[in-house]
């Protein structure tokens, strides 16, 4: 989502991007150099063809989001399961150890920041 977001800029406001883009993808005509002087002539330009993918994405990502907020406030936890099942992997993998601690352990620990940190080697 960073990235298209991030992507999204040049595409409608670079002259640049957003020639070489319709070039390759959308196939409109042109505008003459004198109407794309500025970034908001080209933006002008280049809105009608970003702007579906562009709105379309976006109530995408809003009506993802209100569904995962529904979810939570009707006490649905997202990864719930998956936070159980890592925990009983866990403490299958460790049966020494407390179990209790092992649980809360692997339902509150984010691995993939261990990782990123050298703390777990996988």
């Amino acid at each position: 989502a960073q990235v298209a977001g991030w992507a999204s800029l040049p595409l409608v406001f670079s002259k640049r991007v957003s020639t070489e883009f319709n070039h390759h993808a959308v196939t409109t005509e042109i505008p003459p150099d004198h109407e794309m002087e500025t970034m908001l002539e080209v933006g002008m330009w280049s809105w009608g063809w970003m702007e579906p993918p562009l709105g379309t994405i976006s109530f995408f990502l809003l009506c993802m989001q209100f569904a995962r907020d529904q979810r939570v406030t009707l006490g649905m936890h997202p990864f719930e399961r998956y936070k159980k099942w890592r925990a009983n992997e866990l403490i299958r993998e460790f049966p020494k150890y407390d179990t209790g601690m092992l649980s809360d352990f692997a339902k509150t620990f984010t691995f993939e920041s261990a990782e990123n940190a050298g703390l777990l080697s996988i």
